[in-house]
């Protein structure tokens, strides 16, 4: 039966939220009240984004995102990016477990990046919320701008990276999910190192 661990952060928390309940208990229900709102806004997110992962992991065959937003997809891969994050719900943090499902099934990692960059700051409500704040005109010169240099700054990352962490990165992303396999793969690139670093100190 495996146990169940609590979060170090969970508990300082709690001790946090006793202590101010002895010194102030109108600021804890404060507080718990706030920690409430809090939860209830993840939990209207969190469900429909998991939804989309799962969708995305059983019902997109590799073969057809690799067409769609692989090496060779082109401007398609890009504008698929830009969909899929501008029409998408919830905080950056969500956005990871997609990016790692787009990963796995062989999306070009400059899309990916860009993908996360638009959803970061160029979602469908944030552009509503601009535009009706500071004015139609602001909202399309700074995003168009914005938009660019995410473009242009995903293909600088990847080619700045080498092929060797490129792959690293994929095969991380393809074990994400397999405890035993990260610990093997953590393993091997220790062991990596250290011939390296004999090999340095040998010569």
């Amino acid at each position: 039966m495996k146990k169940i661990k609590l979060d170090k952060a969970l508990i300082v928390s709690l001790v946090l939220l006793g202590a101010t309940a002895i010194y102030s208990f109108p600021q804890a229900g404060q507080s718990l009240s706030n920690a409430w709102f809090q939860i209830w806004e993840m939990l209207k997110v969190v469900p429909p984004i998991f939804l989309m992962i799962g969708l995305l992991d059983v019902w997109i065959p590799r073969e057809t995102m690799i067409k769609m937003m692989g090496d060779k997809s082109g401007a398609l891969g890009i504008v698929l990016a830009f969909l899929f994050g501008t029409f998408s719900a919830g905080p950056l943090v969500a956005a990871f477990p997609v990016a790692i499902i787009m990963l796995k099934k062989g999306a070009r990692f400059a899309n990916v990046m860009f993908f996360l960059t638009i959803w970061a700051s160029a979602k469908l409500p944030i552009l509503v919320f601009q535009s009706t704040t500071m004015g139609l005109e602001f909202t399309v010169v700074s995003n168009v701008v914005l938009i660019g240099v995410y473009l242009i700054g995903s293909y600088v990352i990847e080619k700045s990276l080498g092929k060797k962490e490129l792959e690293a990165i994929y095969r991380r992303a393809e074990n994400f999910d397999k405890k035993e396999d990260r610990v093997e793969e953590l393993r091997g690139e220790l062991a990596d190192l250290s011939g390296e670093s004999l090999k340095t100190s040998a010569s």
